[in-house]
């Protein structure tokens, strides 16, 4: 018996999807639910799993190819034997919404096999589960995937994972052409400039990944329908520094997750847009929405880009439920799982450039939202309170907002709400 592999129904938002990479090839057992192919979209790479174990019979579109929801991607033949060094001519051609480039190129690739059934034109990865942007890396660099230790869900293999595997490689690897260092010779008195020895000067281009597109889409969007404007204040993180070191090992013990400064930011943006609803409002034609609930985004930099999943309700939640929340998005956005729906919607953004080292920063507003806070780098700095210069820790914060519907005022005040919550957190407990 055959079973098809089919796109699974894509989001009402998505239309359609770009395969990226098959993780079998024809002739290869495979177990119900095992992972055979990548389908990227524009917010998330997405896994389609086997239906059943069986042999992977035919593959019918290959990596590039757009697809869209229910379209055929392979057949299954349940219970069959995996076949050794299966055939080239197995790999059937793409289906009739390939183009006629794609099926030159399998064409290709299914000549240049060896007799073993290994693709010689590209390194073999079926030794390591690695994602897109990791595949890449690994066949551009000529290494293989089995060396590569993964640290991501079920030893996946990523990007950084790979550039971390080429950084030590070359460090224990010195050119054997250089001299010794007590051998270098003496820099001339004048410089000459000599011909370059590079025979070319080399480029690559490479076409945008879907979610890079997509980031670019949305932010040449915000810029050219919103009136944006950004505001600036500073906080001085003393009392929030002080509460942490306090009980960071009871709150550690008894929630399993560390008590970070995120869940203090998303309670005091959230106090703020309870007094301001319109920063927490978008628009929509020649209305303004007003949202009465509170689903903060919070930015998430994966390999891939920058993704902003969403604390539902964030002002029900606990500053145990937000620290939770914030690093399961974080590990399962760089593993590739989140899901489309979780980064769905929103009503406000806060995104935190201080874990790169930005001082300030301008952040474009994640449309049709119309506000997003900025967190920068915490640095000491000397400051002037009640007369005496005292160390504090301070840290830049940064409003970037949609005018049309936002006012000066409000913007400044809602930042001065947020300091305020931040300066004395019992102000957050109170509702002050």
């Amino acid at each position: 018996m055959t079973i098809e592999v089919r796109v699974p129904q894509l989001p009402e938002s998505v239309a359609d999807a770009t395969l990226v990479s098959w993780h079998k090839k024809p002739g290869d057992s495979v177990v119900r639910d095992e992972n055979l192919v990548d389908l990227e979209t524009d917010k998330v790479v997405l896994e389609v799993p086997a239906p059943m174990a069986g042999v992977l019979k035919e593959i019918r579109i290959q990596d590039g190819i757009t697809v869209t929801s229910g379209q055929i991607l392979a057949i299954i033949e349940e219970g069959a034997a995996a076949v050794p060094g299966a055939s080239a001519p197995a790999i059937l051609a793409a289906s009739s919404g390939a183009t006629a480039a794609a099926q030159d190129t399998v064409a290709k690739e299914t000549v240049a096999k060896d007799a073993g059934g290994k693709d010689a034109a590209k390194p073999d990865t079926a030794g390591g589960k690695l994602s897109p942007a990791a595949k890449r890396v690994a066949e551009e660099n000529k290494v293989d995937p089995k060396t590569v230790a993964g640290s991501g869900k079920d030893g996946r293999v990523s990007k950084s994972d790979v550039v971390n595997y080429l950084s030590a490689k070359d460090a224990v690897s010195p050119d054997p052409a250089a001299p010794p260092s007590s051998a270098a010779p003496k820099a001339p008195a004048q410089f000459v400039p000599t011909p370059s020895a590079r025979t070319a000067r080399a480029e690559q281009r490479v076409p945008m990944t879907r979610l890079r597109a997509r980031i670019a889409e949305r932010m040449v969007q915000a810029q050219a329908t919103q009136a944006l404007l950004t505001s600036f204040n500073e906080v001085d993180l003393k009392s929030v520094n002080e509460l942490r070191a306090r009980y960071k090992d009871p709150f550690e013990k008894q929630h399993g997750v560390k008590l970070g400064f995120m869940s203090f930011f998303v309670k005091a943006c959230v106090e703020a847009l309870k007094k301001f609803p319109t920063v927490n409002a978008s628009v929509d034609g020649n209305d303004i929405v007003y949202h009465e609930y509170f689903d903060v985004g919070v930015a998430v930099s994966t390999d891939r880009g920058l993704i902003v999943p969403v604390l539902r309700d964030a002002d029900l939640l606990s500053y145990a439920d937000i620290e939770k929340s914030i690093a399961n998005f974080a590990s399962r956005a760089r593993a590739g799982s989140i899901t489309i729906e979780e980064l769905t919607g929103g009503t406000f953004t806060i995104t935190n450039g201080g874990v790169f080292g930005s001082l300030m920063s301008t952040p474009i507003v994640n449309s049709p939202q119309s506000a997003i806070l900025g967190m920068h780098k915490i640095q000491d700095r000397a400051m002037v309170i009640d007369g005496q210069v005292v160390v504090r820790p301070m840290m830049y914060v940064a409003l970037t907002y949609d005018h049309r519907i936002i006012d000066g005022r409000e913007a400044v005040q809602f930042l001065v709400t947020v300091k305020q919550c931040l300066e004395d957190p019992a102000r957050m407990v109170l509702h002050v």
